[in-house]
């Protein structure tokens, strides 16, 4: 049972993504997360963990390769995003999904390595499935959303409480997360009204002009919704 609902940034290969623009958000995401009651969770390009990682704690890793160690040129381990310092793992996001018998394996040695899993599904469906492997959360985006400013908690809310119920069916421990399209305040608010545990997040945060401020009006509202936690009927 999570305590506080989850803000989780996906940085994607954003201009901001990198570099200075992302030790500034790692420094912003621990400003907030002092402030406000809500977790934040950053998932910067495999190449940031370690920079990111000596500066704020909850620092997951992008998609790493299925491969593992080897002779493997271009690919990116569990084992290199261990050493880099990340605590977790976001795997099958519809920019990078996997075949679901390699998610399973995926998720099974995230566990071995004591990484976290943030695993996505597209589907109340699919997110059943998932949810048959034990990941850590489970954040749904319908893909048809992701990144057009039309939040999933709104446009179509069926797919969030569907998803609770369908993964509650398998396991009630698993924390299920809002994706795709949530913009501002209202938007994560909805969604903790729903029944969701936090969101998931890309542009709404990377391609903001102050990013501590979209951080801050997203973790409030989230904040604010967990505290009266009335769900919407």
């Amino acid at each position: 049972m999570i305590r506080k609902p989850l803000l989780v940034v996906n940085f994607k290969a954003y201009p901001t993504s990198h570099g200075q623009k992302a030790l500034e958000m790692a420094k912003a995401a621990f400003h907030v997360s002092n402030q406000v009651e809500t977790e934040i969770i950053l998932v910067p390009p495999h190449t940031e963990i370690y920079r990111i990682s000596q500066v704020y704690s909850q620092t997951y890793g992008q998609p790493p390769d299925i491969s593992g160690q080897g002779a493997y040129t271009g690919r990116v381990s569990l084992e290199m995003i261990v050493s880099a310092g990340a605590k977790g793992v976001l795997i099958n996001h519809s920019e990078k999904k996997i075949p679901y018998n390699m998610l399973v394996q995926m998720i099974s040695n995230a566990k071995r390595y004591g990484l976290k899993t943030i695993v996505c599904a597209e589907t109340p469906v699919e997110a059943k499935a998932i949810a048959l492997a034990e990941p850590d959360y489970i954040a749904i985006e319908p893909p048809e959303l992701i990144g057009t400013g039309i939040p999933v908690s709104k446009a179509k809310p069926e797919i969030i409480t569907q998803s609770i119920d369908a993964v509650s069916k398998i396991n009630p421990s698993i924390p299920v997360l809002a994706g795709a399209g949530i913009t501002n305040g209202d938007d994560a608010y909805t969604a903790i009204q729903l029944g969701a545990a936090g969101v998931l997040v890309a542009s709404a945060v990377m391609k903001h002009k102050e990013p501590q401020s979209k951080l801050n009006e997203l973790a409030t509202a989230l904040s604010s919704s967990w505290a009266k936690k009335t769900p919407i009927q």
